[in-house]
């Protein structure tokens, strides 16, 4: 019996497979990131080999990804995802192994002799005996011939392979909406600082056009005109206090709370030590590097799977039950070999006719994996197209920034000589709130765009992969066959 059952086994962990080879879809995007607006400048490091800490040179910054990786309810929630995929993988890996039940009973038994023999109904006698019964048990067992059982379990792993690439995604996206909100924050103070700096001076030109104007060495439109420019002025200030303190409630949802203590030092946007160069590196690596790409291969690879269970559906299923142990009406010669009991059976179970629900099931799995197909291939073109977006950007942010920096020169030379102009008597008031007025907004664009190119920065470095880390959420992950 046990030879029996031992054979069954081994059977059953060398059954066949009938879930498609593993083929990787055709890859609708070009081979290489270059392009005709593509310019891959400086970096000489990969996205992949350098962490976040070592990514990012702002104190501050790296304080609050910390605390974000720490504390954020949303990562939370998907770490318990990942510990629920987990456990629902071991469920249905165990029923590819016999489940074995031990047991003990101990009965005593009285019957009146009268009930087993009518000829001494009137007796006061009666029977009594005990029975002891220890036992093994295999309840029932399929011989996975056909691989179904297999398939079920190999798409439980992968859908659990897959939550964990989705929990990495999760985290990358984590990281790039903290250091956006970040910069977002930074870009906000600055320009706040600004426009306080624009009010004040504006306030004090307001009070010298006052001052003109009741000496009579102005007219009153030169007054109002001076007026309209600190209106304006306080305008774009509020409104920069409005947005920067909702980038802030922001933060502090990304970073699941408010923080207690002094935060370290930030860094101004200007500040060249905010990260370095990257390089781009092969396109190819994009399928290794991006979770997001890995959780929809995960994901197709578990739909190959249940193809396999569904095929597997339309042939005999064969089920083992089997018993072993000892049966005595004496505890002390139990454990005796004339005791012993054993029981083996088996069942065949052959689909014969059911409306075709098998052939839908295998329809429905095929489909399935049609869609994820799709999904895969999509998801591949968007990491293509975030890339070379941001590669696009890297280097035409340069640009915009190097000419936006020049206009902010040339406009605080026009601002400088309309003033000239204004109290030489050779042009009008309006002259002087033109130039300050683009100036001003010049200054706020400038700010705008330093923040915008630090966060396409960051937009490359997860983009390429980076920032991933292997260790977060991957306790007692099952090992990656490759099949």
């Amino acid at each position: 019996m046990r030879n029996a059952l031992a054979f069954g086994v081994c059977c059953a962990l060398c059954a066949c497979s009938l879930a498609p080879p593993w083929r990787q879809p055709d890859l609708p995007v070009a081979g290489t990131f270059e392009g005709p607006d593509v310019i891959r400048p400086g970096g000489d490091r990969l996205a992949t080999e350098i962490g976040w800490e070592d990514f990012f040179g702002d104190p501050q910054l790296k304080y609050l990804i910390a605390e974000a990786l720490e504390r954020n309810r949303d990562l939370a929630a998907s770490v318990a995802r990942i510990e629920q995929a987990r456990a629902l993988y071991r469920i249905q890996n165990a029923q590819r192994l016999p489940q074995v039940n031990a047991g003990a009973s101990a009965t005593r038994t009285r019957t009146p002799l009268g009930a087993v023999d009518p000829e001494f109904a009137d007796s006061n006698t009666s029977l009594q005996f005990n029975q002891y019964n220890v036992q093994v048990a295999v309840t029932s067992f399929e011989l996975d011939f056909w691989g179904r059982v297999a398939n079920l379990a190999e798409s439980a792993r992968r859908s659990y392979l897959a939550t964990v690439e989705a929990q990495h995604a999760f985290r990358l996206s984590l990281i790039s909406n903290v250091a956006a909100t970040y910069y977002a924050i930074r870009a906000g103070e600055e320009g706040i600082a600004l426009a306080e700096r624009t009010v004040t001076s504006r306030e004090y030109a307001l009070e010298v056009a006052k001052l003109r104007l009741d000496a009579g060495v102005t007219s009153k439109v030169d007054y109002e005109q001076a007026a309209i420019l600190v209106t304006q002025a306080e305008t774009q200030l509020a409104d920069l206090r409005r947005t920067t303190g909702e980038q802030r409630n922001q933060l502090t949802i990304l970073v699941g709370g408010p923080l207690e203590g002094p935060l370290p030092e930030g860094r101004s946007i200007e500040d060249p030590g905010q990260f370095g160069e990257l390089d781009a590196g092969l396109p190819s690596s994009l399928l290794t590097n991006r979770p997001d790409i890995q959780h929809a291969e995960q994901q197709l690879r578990a739909a190959d799977a249940n193809i396999g269970a569904a095929r597997a559906d339309f042939f005999p299923r064969i089920a083992l039950t089997a018993n072993y142990g000892y049966v005595s009406s004496e505890l002390s010669d139990l454990f005796v070999p004339a005791k012993q009991m054993w029981t083996l059976a088996g069942a065949i179970s052959l689909p014969i006719f059911d409306a075709g629900q098998r052939r839908a099931q295998l329809g429905f799995a095929q489909a399935q994996r049609d869609e994820l197909v799709a999904n895969y291939q999509r998801t591949v073109q968007t990491a293509f197209s975030e890339v070379s977006d941001a590669l696009i950007g890297r280097q035409r942010y340069k640009e915009q920034i190097a000419a936006q920096e020049e206009a902010v020169v040339a406009q605080k030379r026009l601002a400088e000589t309309a003033e000239l102009r204004y109290l030489n008597g050779i042009s009008i008031y309006l002259e002087v709130v033109d130039a300050q007025r683009n100036l001003f907004a010049a200054e706020q664009q400038l700010i705008v765009l330093r923040a915008t190119a630090l966060q396409n920065g960051v937009s490359l470095y997860i983009a390429l992969g980076g920032g991933r880390d292997a260790t977060v959420g991957d306790h007692g992950k099952p090992a990656d066959s490759g099949n």
